[in-house]
């Protein structure tokens, strides 16, 4: 059944491309939903009633159980490299409702996670359970707050119906918001089983979406290609800089937008270690920290496969144009995460040497395992004495040459300390307190400590006293932290 309006405004463009690109599916009915989180701000922005949403009524759509009026779900069709290994996927625990037109004019998708199954279900149950939608639903809105472009979370709610994973666990299902789910794997799909028409019907598609200022271009699908390239080399320089790792990283996990998404066994790096992997899945550690960068020139080497029809006739030609694009992919990274770690010194200019000072600290962490966050929190803070290599002859000789530098720009040292505040975060989703958090919210139904994390996490860069206790370090432990991808 369809509800009243409650500001929903929706026109379906996905679902108006062939119908090999979608299946039309219902989400699952559940035995009785309650609303858990509900992302005020996100909602007001999105245009829709927030009073009504917190209704039984909104109740029931972020659970799949009333279907806003004008919207059309659908289950999306993609492939993708699942760690190196092609395979045919699509939306297997996930239905769109469809593309929200906000006040602002812009276009966002609505998806409801672990909405029963679909038809690229592949035998699962199309379910997900209260932790891992929760742990989404943290780290998206994190991402957010620290300005790397993120798919968002607007609701988690409980179904009120047990999952069977080792153990019982309590359903879920997250409403989350995308600028689209449009993915390398969805240009995969489209080379593999559709038509060279339907092909070109995706890219312009995307082109229409995500970059119309190149429409006109006469190497339109080319110049989209780089865009893409450039889009994903800012993106996981902003992970980098953040020390976040993705953990699985693939094709049909990275987005055409350049926005993160999918969730799955994501963490913030502790201590700075280029190799750490937390993800219990990657055994080879394919996906770790140090590898982020090189995997996304891989992804994207796919994404040319997939698109060589497109770029000349002639397919000789189309690969070296490919090649030469892909080429640029380490310069715009390099660039990228270059500026980014100078803003988080301080740096306003540029000086010969500052790659060699900034991969000489990142030395000096590692092998005193310092903690990536709290080591430039020291810094900003000008506390050098609060990273424990402070003692050491390495950091002090560093920590002079790096003195030195920022009294050899032009800005004063104020403007410097002023740069590293915009550039690094006080606060991240530590591992623990996200666990302590997910611990409270599953056992005991108690969301105090998972709305207090996201409360502090939703200004990172504030440096308040409330934040203080949100710095802490987790106890050493003998364990390596390990996630899950909740599926």
């Amino acid at each position: 059944m369809t509800h009243n309006n409650m500001g929903w405004n929706f026109d379906n463009s996905y679902a108006r491309l062939p119908e090999r690109f979608f299946e039309s599916t219902e989400p699952t009915q559940v035995s009785s939903p309650k609303t858990n989180l509900f992302n005020k701000q996100l909602a007001e922005d999105l245009g829709l009633d927030i009073n009504e949403l917190q209704t039984e009524s909104g109740t029931a759509i972020f659970a799949g159980n009333t279907i806003p009026e004008g919207a059309q779900p659908i289950a999306q069709a993609y492939a993708g490299h699942q760690f190196g290994n092609f395979t045919m996927l699509g939306d297997g625990r996930a239905v769109m409702l469809g593309e929200q037109i906000t006040p602002a004019g812009k276009r966002k998708d609505i998806q409801l996670k672990g909405s029963g199954r679909t038809p690229f279900s592949r035998g699962g149950d199309g379910r997900a359970t209260l932790g891992p939608m929760l742990r989404e639903y943290i780290i998206s809105e994190s991402m957010h707050a620290l300005g790397i472009p993120t798919n968002r979370s607007l609701a988690v709610v409980t179904t009120g119906e047990s999952v069977r994973r080792e153990i019982d666990l309590p359903g879920a299902v997250l409403t989350r918001v995308a600028d689209s789910h449009l993915r390398i794997g969805t240009f995969e799909y489209a080379a593999r089983w559709g038509s060279e028409e339907e092909l070109r019907m995706l890219a312009d598609y995307a082109i229409n979406r995500h970059y119309p200022d190149i429409e006109d271009n006469s190497d339109r699908y080319l110049t989209f290609f780089r865009e893409v390239v450039k889009q994903q080399a800012e993106l996981i320089a902003e992970w980098q800089l953040v020390g976040f790792i993705h953990g699985v990283m693939n094709t049909d996990n990275m987005t055409i937008s350049g926005e993160t998404i999918d969730y799955g066994p994501c963490a913030f790096m502790d201590e700075y270690d280029p190799t750490t992997v937390f993800s219990s899945i990657d055994v080879q550690g394919r996906y770790a920290y140090q590898n982020q960068p090189g995997i996304g020139q891989w992804n994207l080497a796919r994404f040319a496969e997939a698109l060589l029809p497109l770029l000349h006739e002639k397919q000789e030609h189309a690969i070296n144009q490919a090649k030469e694009i892909l080429g640029e992919y380490k310069e715009f990274y390099d660039d990228y995460w270059l500026a980014g770690m100078k803003k988080k010194l301080g740096l306003h200019n540029h000086e010969e040497q500052d790659e060699v000072l900034i991969q000489d600290l990142l030395d000096i962490m590692e092998e005193h395992d310092a903690d990536f966050t709290n080591t430039f929190r020291a810094l900003t803070l000008d506390k050098p004495e609060k990273t424990p290599m402070h003692d050491t002859s390495a950091f002090s000789d560093w920590h002079n040459r790096w003195q030195e530098r920022i009294s050899r720009q032009g800005e004063t040292k104020d403007a410097a300390f002023q740069l590293m505040k915009q550039s690094n975060p006080n606060v991240i989703p530590r591992n623990h307190l996200v666990e302590e958090a997910l611990e409270a919210a599953v056992q005991k139904g108690d969301y105090t400590l998972t709305e207090r994390l996201i409360e502090v996490l939703s200004a990172p860069y504030a440096y308040t006293d409330k934040q203080e206790p949100y710095t802490e370090l987790p106890e050493p432990s003998d364990r390596p932290y390990q996630t899950y991808c909740g599926t």
